[in-house]
């Protein structure tokens, strides 16, 4: 469990260090992603039972496949925030 709170941390301060030098397609695909994971920590965090870092990448990616699929982002959107996610999923 410690080793998902580190990587929740870690997503949170790299989300938040974009601010300082991104563009504003890259602050949206930010914040886009941001509430999809933050849902998804939340979601995790109320079964009230110990989750490893491959559910939550899991919920994340569900979250967002959803999302696609209801077309919610155009295809340059999804790009930017399918890029980011994977640059998070790096993260160690």
């Amino acid at each position: 469990m410690q080793d998902v709170q580190a990587y929740i941390q870690q997503v949170a301060q790299f989300l938040d260090a974009m601010v300082q030098q991104a563009s504003d397609d890259e602050l949206f695909a930010g914040g886009y992603l941001r509430g999809h994971f933050d849902l998804a920590v939340g979601r995790l965090e109320l079964t009230e039972q110990q989750f490893e870092r491959a559910e939550l990448a899991a919920s994340v990616q569900q979250s967002l496949d959803l999302a696609i699929a209801g077309g919610e982002l155009t295809e340059q959107d999804q790009g930017l925030v399918l890029g980011l996610w994977q640059q998070l999923q790096q993260l160690s």
